[in-house]
């Protein structure tokens, strides 16, 4: 009887200790410190309850940019990356270390040609994971599409 009780105990604390092994990592990352990046002017977050980029450990999420001048779908798609692009310089990273991207577009009749100006880019030896679809609609103010992007430092 007593054996069985002890080998009862000795399973339940190595079980104990594998999950707390196990959750270890877990927990250092949920307590982590996240650092909140300027934007590429150096200026804090605007009046809107998000910020432009997110550093979590060597990652960067860069939030939704739209393009905020009227132009074509080529034109608002260059001006999109661009200001993508000085987010990430300014935070220590590039396209060429983009992992994930996502495109939302106005219309998705126009995918091909913004994907013209979308490949053009330097993204690094391959191109980062990516999801383009059309929402019901984009935030008042933007023309065309709006991209978002997880990047690495």
């Amino acid at each position: 009887m007593a054996s069985s009780t002890r080998r009862g105990l000795l399973k339940n604390a190595a079980a104990a200790a594998t999950g707390a092994v196990m959750a270890a990592p877990v927990a250092s990352a949920q307590t982590a410190a996240r650092t909140v990046k300027k934007d590429a002017t150096g200026k804090t977050p605007g009046p809107f309850p998000f910020t432009p980029v997110v550093s979590f450990g060597n990652l960067l999420f860069v939030s939704g940019v739209g393009c905020r001048v009227p132009g074509t779908i080529e034109e608002n798609t260059k001006w999109v990356l661009d200001e993508i692009e000085k987010y990430l310089i300014a935070s220590g990273s590039s396209l060429e270390k983009v992992l994930k991207v996502n495109v939302f577009m106005e219309d998705i009749k126009d995918f091909d040609r913004m994907n013209a100006v979308y490949k053009t880019r330097k993204w690094g030896t391959v191109f980062p994971a990516r999801n383009t679809v059309q929402p019901a609609k984009l935030p008042a103010g933007d023309y065309g599409l709006a991209i978002d992007c997880v990047a690495y430092v």
